[in-house]
């Protein structure tokens, strides 16, 4: 019987997608079969759970291979999974991008996590692509220095530490040169870029210099993307580059959590709702077809109707389109989750009041594409994305990674409906 290739599954965020291609590389550097790799997230208990269900159909689906747990979860609950009969070996998130450790020898313990607190470098891999994907995630950044009340990520990711720019620029030309139209700037805290080597201060940020780097390095690239952003680490200069620079999509996901005040200070996060609004406010002035995404969490602990009622009319003010909301989920070992709760059935009715101020604007943006020819990048078949983000369904033929001008006429179920114009690739 034929060995089987190596199988990645990978929950969670981009960043996490981004390590799995690393890992991919990395296994067939050393002929691995017969092994899945679970790439796990821990941003809430669900996560978790999804992580232990899928590991466990997996196991009935392949009982010969060699399951690795890696990801956020294991990071921070090794035993957890070393525990599960289904789980071969445990693999922390400092040690997955590394052959050797992760895979591991016949003779090696079954956990192989350290302390990622003492970790202060990101991991020097370029990847040759992204598997099935027309879109590429570059690292900029690992790691998160916050201490916001809800998150447990930055003890599953480490301290912030920077990517060298030399090796952020040469992976996007080796991307750029094999074929990729867009790529994506992502970390964990990206706006943080630089703070670690003393490239910022209050004013500001390293990012800007990434992004500008980068453009001026890859002329042939026709798309550069942000993943989330800290609204309060972005700087003048920021605003300037948004303005002047067309590949710098106007499309920004802001990671706000809330847009009240009381919550914000009880979450310890670093902005508030004004500074939000003059974000949003720059943002527009510097590119009038700039879209928003926000991260929104409904039913904080301690959130009144009053304080969920403020974040609800500031979200239909600035006519946010792209929203990404969460029911609070104690995530145990966080600050938050020794606050007073909020019952879960009032945090998922006030998620679906965003969620509905979010569709509200996103159909209004949809709508004031009626008619424009939007430039998209295509996917796969019958589908692609515009500039903003949007979801743009078609007929014909139109080739993945390519970008095709489409004239749009109309939109439904959450999607944009084109009719092809012509190719501008």
């Amino acid at each position: 019987m034929t060995a089987a290739a190596p199988e990645i599954v990978t929950l969670g965020c981009r960043l996490n997608t981004l390590e799995s291609e690393v890992m991919r590389d990395e296994l067939a550097k050393v002929g691995a079969t017969d092994t899945i790799i679970v790439n796990t997230c821990a941003v809430t208990t669900e996560a978790e759970r999804q992580a232990r269900q899928t590991i466990r159909r997996l196991r009935r689906d392949r009982p010969q291979a060699k399951i690795i747990v890696t990801g956020c979860a294991a990071q921070l609950d090794p035993d957890k999974f070393a525990h599960m009969d289904e789980v071969d070996r445990v693999v922390g998130n400092a040690e997955k991008l590394n052959a050797a450790t992760l895979i591991g020898d016949a003779g090696d313990a079954a956990v192989h996590v350290t302390d990622i607190s003492q970790v202060r470098e990101t991991a020097g891999h370029l990847v040759s692509g992204l598997d099935g994907r027309t879109r590429a995630f570059v690292l900029v950044q690992q790691g998160c220095d916050n201490t916001c009340t809800f998150c447990i990520i930055p003890a599953a990711r480490g301290p912030n530490r920077a990517a060298p720019l030399d090796h952020i620029i040469a992976q996007v030309q080796k991307l750029a040169a094999t074929g990729h139209q867009e790529v994506v700037l992502t970390g964990v805290d990206i706006a943080a870029y630089g703070e670690d080597l003393g490239l910022c201060d209050e004013h500001g940020t390293g990012l800007t210099a990434v992004i500008k780097a980068v453009l001026d390095a890859a002329p042939d690239l026709k798309r550069l993307r942000l993943s989330s952003l800290d609204p309060a680490r972005l700087d003048d200069a920021f605003f300037e580059l948004l303005a002047s620079e067309p590949r710098l999509m106007a499309h920004l996901h802001l990671s706000l959590q809330s847009a009240d005040d009381m919550v914000l200070t009880r979450m310890k996060r670093r902005h508030r709702v004004k500074d939000i609004a003059q974000l949003i406010d720059r943002a527009r002035a510097a590119r009038a077809d700039v879209v928003f995404g926000a991260d929104l969490i409904a039913g904080f602990p301690t959130e009144t109707d009053a304080m969920a009622q403020t974040t609800l009319d500031n979200v239909h003010d600035w006519g946010l389109q792209y929203l990404h909301v969460f029911p609070y989920s104690v995530r145990p070992g966080t600050p938050a989750a020794r606050m007073p709760q909020v019952p879960g059935d009032v945090a998922k009715a006030r998620a679906k009041d965003l969620r509905y101020a979010g569709v509200a604007a996103l159909t209004k943006h949809f709508e004031s594409l009626h008619g424009t020819l939007q430039d998209v990048l295509v996917e796969k078949e019958g589908f692609g994305r515009t500039t903003s983000f949007a979801p743009v369904r078609f007929d014909g033929k139109a080739q993945a990674g390519t970008i095709v001008a489409f004239r749009i006429i109309g939109h439904q179920d959450g999607e944009l409906h084109g009719e092809l114009s012509g190719d501008r690739s």
